[in-house]
């Protein structure tokens, strides 16, 4: 396998699209999360009204992207799948998400190969001799009970890489939009050691103060218990309703010693990770 910088051996490639967007390179076989690519300035629906204005820019438009094998979908949130990704998006391309989102897609919107994934449930998409694992995790996208009544269901995701009919190389864990619970534990005991961490933060809160995603401490917390080898915290400073900035999250990993696993891979940035545990991920 060659790895897009044109290097010999086993890495995934990342770019940070924004928000919680990343185009994942494994090989031939490329997929994308959380497809948001609103312009600075337009306004996301949350639902019920609740509009929240977009603040950054995303490194690529839809027309931008490669061919696309597989998108997963953390949730239906509209800073997460936006009218831009609906609208311009090929409606063949499979939609790994939860089974409330892939019943929207398919039906309201025409995204005929969409697949609801329960939890600990798993597909697998391959190219070209690779494959890529995914897994749908435990996620909680609010506190209190009601509140989570109102809100779209939202999973996390474990992607597991590597050759088609052999063991998983590298193993990315996708937090969705989650706040830190007792319930996450039980990913590290069954996933334990994974590869890299992409961490939803931004301490989103709705009126009345309510949190629905991690601030810098919940995030930290949960590198703590899950302790990837390394870590990319995406879903930070990208809309008004989020109150939680980098910087804070990048305070408490330190404090807890985990500053060393950070990525430092900013909005626009790209990262390889390569699947020997001893070597360190690169950004460019």
């Amino acid at each position: 396998m060659t790895t897009t910088d044109g290097r010999t051996g086993e890495a995934l490639d990342l770019h940070f699209v924004g928000n919680a967007t990343v185009l994942l390179t494994y090989g031939p076989l490329t997929l994308l999360t959380d497809p948001n690519f609103l312009h600075r300035g337009e306004y996301a629906h949350l639902g019920y009204g609740l509009l929240s204005r977009r603040l950054t820019e995303p490194a690529l438009a839809p027309q931008d992207l490669p061919r696309i094998d597989g998108i997963v979908l953390s949730h239906l949130h509209g800073d997460h799948w936006d009218r831009r990704a609906r609208r311009s998006l090929d409606r063949m391309i499979p939609v790994l998400s939860t089974p409330h989102a892939a019943r929207r897609l398919k039906v309201l919107h025409g995204f005929r190969r969409t697949a609801g994934l329960r939890t600990w449930q798993a597909l697998t998409l391959d190219r070209g001799g690779v494959r890529a694992t995914v897994t749908a995790l435990p996620g909680r996208h609010a506190g209190h009970p009601v509140l989570r009544g109102l809100l779209p269901p939202v999973m996390g995701t474990m992607i597991e890489f590597g050759p088609v009919g052999g063991p998983a190389r590298l193993r990315l864990y996708v937090s969705g939009d989650t706040l830190l619970y007792d319930g996450l534990e039980e990913i590290g005991r069954r996933f334990p050691a994974a590869d890299l961490a992409v961490l939803h933060l931004g301490g989103t809160r709705l009126p009345g103060g309510f949190l629905v995603t991690m601030n810098g401490a919940q995030g930290a917390e949960l590198v703590r218990r899950l302790r990837p080898r390394a870590v990319l915290p995406v879903h930070y400073e990208d809309y008004t309703v989020m109150r939680s900035p980098l910087s804070a999250f990048l305070t408490e990993a330190g404090r807890l010693g985990l500053g060393d696993r950070i990525v430092p891979c900013p909005h626009g940035g790209r990262a390889c990770l390569p699947a020997d545990p001893k070597a360190t991920p690169t950004v460019r």
